[in-house]
């Protein structure tokens, strides 16, 4: 049995191919109309331009050992559909194992990576690149020379540490929206966005949030009409307008449980509510399921700004054990949960929960 997460859900990513950055977007059988459509993107698309017009826009992508994959693949379709010329970078030229075990060779190195007009920096598992002096170094330096920076996921842990989030708000994964606050001077973490734009610095939120700072990116710099056709020819429902932010969900209101072994049958939720089923197989009573429960909601429920408050009720049934408790949020909302605990008729020496939170109406 695993430990219980109520709140992060393990969501299986596939990418099975990766376009070379020196090869063309090709879109074989498409209609003429796909293919004008597609092709209409570049930036030579619409009468004579100037050199500088002309000039194909370049993304560095850096990479680095235990990189998530989604984190520059994602992005790297958006630009490459948009035409730009995109390449990566890593310390070595040794083959880059990704946080799924995908292998991928950069195109250069620190030492001799050519200057871009977009510094993209992945997430994944940065601990190592966080605390690599020559990574740190590399970006600060191609950061100057870059229009724009942007950040994918656990990517804006390596720019707070190369001090280019300083004095900026910033967003990341939702797991690691409390800690990016810490991480580096004057640092406003943003929860409730899906992209943070400073400017030149761009920070996005978890995983496929990249693929959208991409196409808002590319937006910014050719015209939101070929971010839009890009996203048709990808087959991605762009909503450039879309509020849709994971670490704004309600179960930010919600204990990490701990201790409880088991696994979930159902979750699901939005800013307003959060629900949760599981099946827990220990502790192996109800009463101490119900214990550790109350624990760790008293103690452990994040963002309030009043005591959390918390209810037993047996209703005289020593088979069902139920919960409630209330609190204000960080923004002074009221918040009331719910939890019923009883075993579980299909599985012998096993517990059903079931978990609500909501809005108070």
């Amino acid at each position: 049995m695993h430990n219980i997460k109520l709140i992060f859900l393990a969501i299986p990513l596939a990418l099975f191919v990766l376009s070379s950055p020196n090869s063309a977007t090709t879109r074989e059988g498409a209609s003429l109309n796909q293919r004008l459509a597609l092709h209409s993107v570049g930036r030579n698309a619409v009468g004579p331009q100037s050199d500088e017009t002309n000039k194909t826009p370049t993304v560095a992508i850096l990479l680095f050992d235990r990189v998530e994959i989604i984190d520059f693949a994602g992005p790297w379709e958006v630009f490459g559909g948009a035409g730009y010329k995109v390449f990566t970078v890593a310390e070595k030229l040794d083959p880059v194992n990704t946080v799924y075990g995908q292998k991928i060779v950069a195109d250069y190195t620190f030492d001799n990576s050519p200057k871009a007009d977009v510094l993209l920096v992945p997430g994944g598992g940065v601990r190592d690149a966080v605390n690599n002096p020559k990574l740190i170094t590399w970006v600060q330096e191609h950061a100057k020379e870059s229009t724009n920076v942007m950040s994918v996921c656990t990517g804006a842990f390596i720019l707070a540490k190369a001090g280019l989030l300083d004095g900026l708000s910033a967003t990341t994964v939702r797991g690691g929206i409390d800690n990016l606050a810490t991480a580096g001077r004057n640092i406003k973490a943003v929860y409730d966005k899906r992209y943070v734009d400073n400017g030149k610095i761009i920070t996005t939120a978890g995983l496929s949030s990249g693929i959208d700072g991409a196409f808002y990116l590319v937006s910014k710099m050719l015209g939101k009409g070929v971010a839009q056709q890009v996203a048709l020819g990808i087959e991605y429902q762009w909503d450039p307008e879309g509020k849709f932010a994971r670490a704004a969900y309600a179960d930010r209101y919600l204990p990490n449980f701990q201790g409880l072994d088991g696994k979930i049958i159902s979750v699901d939720g939005d800013t307003e509510s959060w629900n949760v089923k599981a099946l827990i197989s220990k502790p192996a009573s109800l009463a101490e399921i119900v214990d550790l429960t109350k624990k760790q909601i008293l103690a452990k429920t994040t963002h309030v700004s009043s005591n959390v408050t918390v209810e037993s009720y047996d209703r005289r049934n020593p088979d069902r054990s139920e919960i409630a408790w209330k609190f204000n949020d960080d923004l002074g909302r009221r918040w009331v949960g719910f939890s019923v605990v009883e075993p579980a008729a299909e599985e012998k020496g096993k517990f059903n929960m079931t978990l609500h939170l909501a809005r108070a109406k």
